[in-house]
């Protein structure tokens, strides 16, 4: 029905334009029909071409897409585990110094416990040392009142 209204809108065309009248039964309009039938095949072979291409493409966008997000993992991997490096670096440094500064703290806490200690075993050495002179001058004063 279609193809019949656009072979009458061709005759009147021609007919205004040309001035020619032409029968539906004309030999000339079968090259028309042969045109619109070969437009239309083209037209189904591009379109059947287009569809493929666009899978294609969808298909590279796809496989773009699983790329980009393997090496975007690829890559977040390896920072986190060059973070994981770093964080462990730090965190032996850290324990190392925060060794030092202990051991250090508690040598010199050893070392002023041992002067303490010295120092009061000086001072209770002193102590008996008195003690011992006192009790000996005690005696010395009992014993000069009793032979005296």
């Amino acid at each position: 029905m279609n193809d019949d209204h656009a072979l009458g809108e061709l005759i009147k065309e021609i007919a205004a334009k040309h001035g020619i009248a032409l029968g539906r039964d004309d030999p000339i309009l079968i090259l028309q029909t042969l045109n619109n039938r070969l437009l239309q095949d083209n037209q189904k072979a591009q379109q059947a071409m287009l569809d493929q291409y666009k899978e294609e493409l969808e298909t590279i966008s796809i496989r773009w897409s699983a790329d980009t997000k393997e090496k975007a993992e690829r890559i977040l991997n390896l920072s986190l585990e060059s973070s994981k490096v770093a964080m462990d670096q730090l965190m032996q440094a850290g324990t190392k110094e925060l060794l030092l500064r202990f051991t250090s703290q508690v040598d010199e806490s050893l070392n002023l416990m041992r002067y303490l200690i010295k120092n009061s075993q000086r001072i209770g050495t002193m102590n008996i040392m008195a003690s011992c002179i006192t009790l000996f001058a005690v005696l010395a004063l009992i014993g000069s009142r009793i032979y005296h």
